[in-house]
């Protein structure tokens, strides 16, 4: 009975400081991460027919990319709706070539052709960014 009554304290002590720190913990890593979290919203929609994307962006401040397969030559029309904040965009093939980079990008519609066949990243950087930006694949200027 002696052990009893001693083994019942330490059991109690323990668990109540188990009770204080493990919601602490749970508060600090919640914490931690909503620090990291992207901020803003981002929705890509792909083109059925795999020519293109559009993605339409809310407050968004972070970087997101899609991927699009293209042949020497082709032509891309390049669509910006900036509503408000900054919008980067850069295009870069696997293989190395850049064919386009543009930080602050306004409102306005252009074309960039690649040189080569490759696997293309089309990588969106937004500081609380608001608009859409559309790519479509006018095929190659070659055959025109």
């Amino acid at each position: 009975m002696f052990f009893g009554k001693q083994n019942s304290g330490m059991r109690w002590g323990a668990n109540r400081k188990a009770v204080v720190f493990l919601p602490l913990v749970i508060a600090i890593m919640i914490g931690l991460t909503a620090c990291f979290a992207a901020k803003g919203s981002i929705i890509i929609l792909e083109n059925p027919n795999g020519t293109g994307f559009t993605m339409e962006l809310k407050e968004f401040s972070a970087r997101n990319k899609c991927e699009l397969s293209l042949k020497k030559g082709d032509e891309l029309q390049i669509e910006i709706s900036r509503e408000e904040g900054k919008i980067a965009l850069t295009i870069s093939g696997k293989d190395g070539s850049e064919p386009y980079t543009g930080k602050d990008l306004q409102s306005g519609i252009f074309t960039v052709a690649v040189s080569e066949r490759d696997e293309y990243v089309f990588a969106i950087t937004g500081d609380k960014a608001t608009g859409k930006v559309a790519v479509k694949n006018l095929g190659s200027r070659q055959s025109k």
